[in-house]
């Protein structure tokens, strides 16, 4: 292995990282396919290559549409609901490019990732190449294999779907920030008046255990109910035995809740209405899903 290659190629670490991840939904199976992608590519001279990114981000799709196959099998058996693993990125590296914070965050936050769930593999990849990775419906083409004209129907059809499932607004930092400390303390206090009036009428709560631990079942709906909900949890434990970190994962205040040994038992990220309340919360249990969120500090 030659550093020279290996340096051009990490470059585009980055871009091939955040394509896999909105892609897949899994920060594992992302950096898989990166690895991969050194794989399949690392006898060939990149520098050879005019358009280095084009090369390797056409062997990374392809990757990612045979994972995605898998994958949704896999989600037909799941039990409960299924949430994209959480992504607490301080490096940056899932960022696809210099962006504003602003869009960075609107495209892995967790309405944005399970609205690509319910697109098929080549809606889903000819949406993102094109909306969030900026490339032309001709680079597209030949990263599926398909027309441009095919993949320009298939992003718009996508664009639909996506804008519809993620129509509603999200209040942005320092007020997002404000919300979370609030939810925090609320639910210390067992306030279930304070907290309902901090969620939406509306608001849902989906929680992902995965089969392994246990969670709600089905999505709840109503603040009223989502704070009962809360407030029955908290019962049945007692405040010395866990510890708590606010943090922000896929670009959406969240809180890290851990154990009283340092073990992540469980993230809860919330969707910020543009009222300034909680209209969405996002709830992952799964230890499998867990394992890259950072430690207490």
């Amino acid at each position: 292995m030659h550093d020279a290659p290996l340096g051009l190629f990490e470059t585009h670490r980055p871009h091939l990282l955040a394509l896999a991840y909105r892609m897949l939904g899994s920060r594992a199976e992302a950096e898989d396919v990166a690895q991969d992608t050194w794989l399949r590519q690392k006898d060939i001279d990149l520098s050879a290559i005019s358009h280095v990114r084009a090369y390797l981000s056409r062997i990374a799709t392809n990757l990612c549409l045979d994972r995605m196959q898998t994958a949704r099998a896999r989600r037909e058996q799941y039990v409960g609901t299924w949430l994209p693993e959480p992504l607490e990125d301080a490096s940056g590296a899932f960022d696809p490019g210099p962006q504003a914070h602003v869009e960075h965050a609107q495209n892995v936050s967790m309405a944005f990732m399970l609205a690509l769930e319910r697109l098929t593999a080549l809606e889903r990849a000819a949406f993102l190449l094109h909306d969030v990775f900026d490339e032309s419906f001709d680079e597209v083409a030949l990263r599926l294999g398909r027309s441009a004209a095919t993949c320009r129907q298939l992003a718009a059809r996508a664009r639909t779907h996506v804008r519809k499932d993620t129509a509603r607004q999200t209040v942005q930092p320092p007020a997002a920030e404000q919300l979370l400390s609030a939810f925090v303390q609320t639910i210390a206090s067992g306030d279930l008046v304070a907290l309902a009036r901090l969620l939406t009428d509306d608001a849902v709560m989906l929680s992902d255990g995965g089969g392994l631990v246990a969670a709600v079942a089905q999505p709840l709906q109503g603040g009223a109910l989502i704070a009962k909900v809360l407030l029955g949890f908290t019962k049945n434990y007692h405040a010395q035995d866990f510890a708590i970190r606010l943090t922000r994962l896929n670009g959406m205040p969240s809180v890290v809740l851990y154990s009283a040994q340092g073990g992540v038992l469980q993230t809860t990220t919330l969707h910020c209405g543009a009222d300034g309340r909680i209209s969405a919360l996002y709830i992952v249990r799964n230890p499998h899903n867990l394992i890259r969120i950072g430690p207490l500090q």
